[in-house]
């Protein structure tokens, strides 16, 4: 097993992963196996050892029973004989129950080492399995460590051709390099020149650009400029028919611009005794030289004097009295507004302090019963209502304080259900005593009541009876019994319900 793992044909090989798995399973296969033949051999002797204790018990048991039926025998032929002693029978018996004993023990001993036997037996096939297994993988690794090393080879082989290969190589990189310089300095050179190049055209090109756009926007103005003067020669035939000839000849530039009127209101200077001459040699009166910038200033000062005055609308006196006729009927209409505003927010003001007097006044009848009607169905309690905003009657809220005997909580979020329950209908009785009813409904409002405190709602239900008609529904009996008639749903067998009634009083 040890020499297992070193090749047929010299010293073990390093490095493969498979071979030294193989030798390192192969030692603890061969001594789990030397162990489990071992034991096996430990078993067998022990088994067989069992077996000769399990004949020696087996003969002794039987020789202790004849020995018991002879006994037995002879004491049942001589029946006037003295009896046996008891001292040698109880002996006998014991015998026969300790050699009884020691073959119930060699058999269980008998029967642990077969099954221990029997259990070392397939553990030893199991290490065999493994140690097949083991073989064969080690016969796997040499196959494939002889295969490395014919690759070794091969690849020492290409190895050295290819140092070879690198050394011409390096040689080629030496002289590619050598040329690679030369190359990328003549670049350098070259891309030089062409950015001077590049340069230029750009320049050349900007030059370029700008004289045809200043061409362009030449010829594009000489366009427009034709265009405007066949406009306005086509705009003076048709509105003035004047030839364009003509009225250069006559308002061309160089002749001389005629005065302009005085605007509306303008006063003018006087310079003498004579008011007319004054007004005559005023500069305004007398006729100037043509300047292109003055002209249009006064051209644009007479459009926005012409835009102002607007179309002339010969409806406006009409517009005028239907408008006068609608806003002094919508003033008439706001001022009817205004009193009907007025007489609402009086209305609503009358109302706000009638709801404010039959708020205040219902509350405080409501208090004062809840306070009674409290402390009737909580003796020993406290109860009252407590306004959330006592100034301003109409938005104020309503809270309940409760504080039941033995407690010192108010809030009704602190206690029981029970206890809200009741207390909530002490307030329902309270507005029903307040402000009386012909008739109250009442659905379950004592489900979760309790015996003593049901008998003081029952109490206080048969007071309201006096003056009122009550509706209850409800399932507790003793309810029931205080009602004057009954009435109850019961639905059959078809699925339609049913009304009985009993009248009790």
């Amino acid at each position: 097993m040890p020499g297992a793992g070193r090749g047929a044909g010299g010293p073990p090989e390093r490095g493969g992963p498979r071979e030294v798995a193989g030798r390192a399973v192969a030692g603890p296969a061969g001594r789990a196996g030397a162990r489990a033949a071992g034991e096996a051999e430990r078993s067998a002797a022990a088994v067989t050892r069992a077996e000769e204790a399990l004949e020696r018990a087996t003969e002794e048991a039987e020789e202790l029973a004849e020995r018991l039926a002879v006994a037995e025998e002879a004491a049942a032929g001589d029946g006037d004989a003295e009896e046996p002693d008891t001292s040698v029978r109880d002996r006998l018996a014991a015998d026969g129950a300790n050699a009884r004993q020691t073959e119930m023990e060699a058999r269980l001993q008998v029967r642990t080492h077969e099954e221990r036997v029997k259990g070392l037996a397939g553990r030893a096939d199991a290490l065999d399995r493994g140690a097949r297994a083991e073989r064969e993988a080690r016969a796997r690794a040499e196959q494939l460590r002889a295969r490395l090393r014919h690759e070794a080879q091969v690849a020492s082989a290409v190895a050295s051709g290819a140092r070879q290969l690198l050394a011409h190589v390096e040689l080629s990189l030496v002289r590619a390099g050598q040329e690679r310089d030369a190359a990328e300095r003549a670049k350098a050179e070259r891309e030089r020149e062409l950015d001077a190049a590049r340069g230029l055209g750009r320049d050349l090109k900007g030059e370029l650009d700008k004289l045809t756009d200043s061409v362009h926007r030449g010829e594009v103005l000489g366009a427009e400029k034709r265009m405007r003067i066949e406009q306005l020669e086509s705009k003076a035939l048709e509105e003035l028919g004047v030839e364009p000839a003509g009225l250069i000849a006559e308002y061309g530039p160089d002749q001389l611009v005629p005065p302009s009127l005085p605007a509306e209101g303008e006063v003018l200077p006087e310079t003498g005794s004579d008011s007319g001459s004054a007004a005559g040699e005023h500069p305004r009166n007398q006729p100037v030289r043509y300047v292109r910038g003055q002209q249009e200033k006064r051209l644009k000062a007479a459009e926005r004097a012409y835009q102002q005055l607007g179309k002339v609308n010969p409806l406006a006196l009409e517009e005028f009295a239907a408008l006068e006729e609608r806003h002094q009927f919508l003033s008439e209409q706001l001022e009817d507004l205004k009193k009907t505003r007025a007489d609402l927010l009086q209305v609503v003001k009358e109302v706000d302090e009638r709801v404010e007097q039959v708020f205040t006044e219902a509350y405080r009848d409501t208090a004062r019963e809840f306070e009674g009607v409290f402390s009737r169905l909580f003796p020993g309690g406290e109860g009252r209502l407590v306004l959330t905003d006592p100034e301003n009657m109409l938005t104020t809220g309503v809270d309940v304080e409760a504080r039941p005997p033995g407690k010192k909580v108010k809030r009704l979020s602190l206690l029981s259900g029970g206890e809200r329950s009741l207390t909530a209908v002490a307030l329902l009785v309270s507005i029903f005593k307040a402000r009386p009813s012909p008739f109250y409904v009442m659905d379950e409002v004592e489900a979760a009541l309790d015996d003593t405190n049901l008998q003081r709602l029952i109490r206080i239900m048969q007071e309201l009876q006096e003056a009122s008609q009550l509706i209850v529904i409800t399932h507790q009996k003793r309810t029931m019994e205080v009602a004057d008639a009954l009435y109850g749903v019961s639905m059959q067998g078809d699925g339609v319900s049913k009304v009985i009634s009993q009248r009790l009083r």
